[in-house]
């Protein structure tokens, strides 16, 4: 061999182990990962005192039963309340100002009801319920007979587990809050089906008594300024509110119903295109008055068609035909829009002498009464 020949040291076969891919070498001992992993270990269960001590376990379920109780405390006061209060009490809340007792009662009553309840549930969890972590290895979508039978008895164990047999207080109280929160809910439905009297429909801000018996000035809304019949030109329309209006909001009594009631669409026609002798009857020069409240559901009907005399609610497309004394062409709506009569006094300013001969809006139970 030569003298200045080197020779590479021999490498042991085990030292490297070739890479994939790119033709690098690890070392053997980065390339093979341990046989296993060390367990890390989970901590150990603790128990909860209600699972070892009967004491605290009883403790425990009075203390659900108690917010069950303050729940259903909460469902009377809402009820009398409900009764008990006038509408029209009111007082100061910090932060808001003027403010309805009865709303505020009825919200802090009804909110504490629901609240009990859930605080009831969630302690009746964390304290009583079974505290056993299971896990269930995913299976076949369809069904054994004996898995069926299976799960069956998996719900009758976790019945078990809530302790509602071993613990009938638990199934009293909180049965008694759950029906007793349905009474407001209920209680609402029930007093909102309709008013305490019918005559609160049928009366408007354009009876004449309202006015002290007298004719009440038509005006344009918003600008509450009256309306002269010169002014209304063939195919214009005017939204128009009662002069009785400024009265109501001076007053500050039930002002938006009243407005919502009260609302009328003014609109002049070729008199020889009214077909119905009643609504040439309450017009004057082919200006007629109707009701904009929809019969159907109550929306604005505030859409006129000049060429074919059709007003349009844009909420279920009722039609009426002002032609036919606003009779329903189209909808949903089962009932004419109720005209309103109108006239002219000395100054040449539309007015109503009366109110309207029937209700407005949508029907209800107690209408033909």
């Amino acid at each position: 061999m030569n003298d200045n020949q080197t020779t590479a040291a021999p490498v042991e076969s085990s030292a490297l182990v070739p890479a994939s891919g790119d033709g690098q070498v690890l070392p053997a001992s980065l390339a093979a990962g341990p046989d296993t992993f060390e367990n890390p270990g989970l901590p150990p269960h603790v128990h909860r005192a209600a699972d070892i001590d009967p004491a605290a376990a009883k403790r425990a379920e009075r203390q659900v039963a108690t917010m069950f109780g303050i729940s259903m405390l909460g469902a009377l006061v809402f009820v009398v309340s409900y009764f008990a209060i006038r509408d029209e009490a009111t007082f100061f809340l910090p932060g808001v100002g003027k403010a309805s007792i009865q709303n505020v009662v009825l919200g802090l009553s009804l909110g504490v009801s629901i609240l009990f309840i859930g605080l009831g549930a969630v302690h009746w969890a964390k304290t009583l319920m079974s505290d056993e972590e299971i896990v269930e290895e995913r299976h076949a979508q369809a069904s054994t007979p004996e898995a069926r039978a299976d799960a069956v008895a998996v719900v009758s164990d976790g019945a078990e587990s809530t302790g509602l047999t071993r613990r009938p207080l638990l199934k009293y109280s909180l049965g008694g809050a759950l029906g007793l929160f349905a009474l407001p809910l209920g209680l609402q439905i029930a007093g909102s089906l309709g008013p305490v009297t019918v005559g609160e429909l049928k009366e408007t801000l354009w009876d004449p008594e309202h006015n002290d018996g007298k004719p009440i000035r038509l005006m344009r809304d918003p600008e509450m300024t009256p309306i002269k019949l010169e002014e209304v030109t063939n195919g214009s329309v005017f939204h128009v509110m009662p002069e009785t209006l400024q009265h109501s909001i001076d007053e500050r009594r039930h002002v938006l119903e009243g407005k919502a009631k009260a609302a009328v669409i003014l609109i002049r026609l070729d008199p020889n295109d009214i077909k119905v002798q009643k609504a040439r009857d309450w017009g004057v020069d082919g200006v007629v008055a109707y009701s904009k409240i929809c019969t159907h559901v109550g929306c604005a009907v505030g859409l006129y068609e000049q060429q074919t005399h059709h007003l349009l609610c844009p909420c279920h497309q009722s039609t009426f035909d002002l032609t036919e004394d606003c009779k329903v062409i189209f909808g949903p709506a089962k009932r004419a829009l109720p005209q309103l009569k109108i006239t002219v006094d000395d100054e040449g300013y539309l007015v109503a002498p009366e109110g309207f001969a029937e209700a407005v809006g949508p029907s209800f139970w107690e209408r033909k009464r």
